[in-house]
């Protein structure tokens, strides 16, 4: 576990105010809308909603503001499937929550679970239900050291580790084969990113890879499937 707090600054957009980490020089969402990159690159990435059903289980490479969380969470009560959801996220720098409330205020799309999530939201605060059917787990910590000792196995990943570039320790290929490990057979990960050196470590990782069309600015991003 880290005691390290996220470091942030406010960068005034269109879309309200979007956090920006200080330590990796990197807006925590998309300056062009941070809730249409999360639908475009996380759940259609992963095919979702249409996967959702019995118990399905996502993980989370860096938990931020929790929009993709929310995102997911509104997309789940709207496609109505039988079944529970569980989601792991794996975060390093956890958020303090005024900041994650003042980051969350520009996205009244998912005002109702934000509100909930905010109840509850403390870094450390182990599994938590928050609606039936929903369960929420944010461990807390480098990925790089807790993924590998976790027992679960995820249906879908969500890759949101900052840039490449900015932040390469998320982007291992020791990192990427233990996240393979935790997958699912034909379970399926996204990201924004297309850099090459992160379709090659998916690859030699077992996943097949495909490069897709990017939101708003990106050209392109990835997807991943385990055989």
């Amino acid at each position: 576990m880290t005691d390290q707090p996220a470091d942030l600054q406010w960068r005034d957009t269109d879309h309200g105010a979007v956090p920006v980490s200080r330590r990796f020089d990197d807006p925590y969402y998309s300056l062009n809308g941070g809730l249409l990159e999360t639908r475009h690159v996380f759940l259609d990435g992963n095919g979702l909603p249409d996967r959702f059903g019995n118990d399905f289980h996502i993980a989370e490479l860096g938990f931020g503001t929790g929009l993709n969380f929310l995102t997911t969470w509104a997309a789940w009560c709207d496609a109505g499937q039988p079944g529970t959801l569980r989601f792991t996220s794996f975060e390093a720098y956890p958020m303090a929550p005024p900041d994650m409330a003042r980051a969350l205020q520009s996205f009244p799309e998912i005002a109702a679970q934000a509100a909930m999530l905010l109840q509850h939201w403390q870094p450390g605060m182990g599994s938590t239900p928050l609606a039936p059917g929903l369960t929420l787990e944010v461990i807390i910590g480098d990925a790089r050291t807790m993924l590998p000792d976790w027992t679960g196995q995820a249906d879908a990943w969500f890759l949101d580790g900052f840039s490449p570039a900015k932040n390469p320790a998320l982007w291992e290929p020791s990192l990427i084969a233990a996240l393979y490990d935790h997958t699912a057979p034909g379970g399926t990960a996204a990201t924004y990113s297309a850099a090459g050196h992160v379709r090659q470590s998916l690859a030699a990782a077992g996943f097949t890879v495909t490069r897709t069309p990017g939101y708003g600015r990106k050209r392109h991003m990835t997807r991943a499937q385990r055989p």
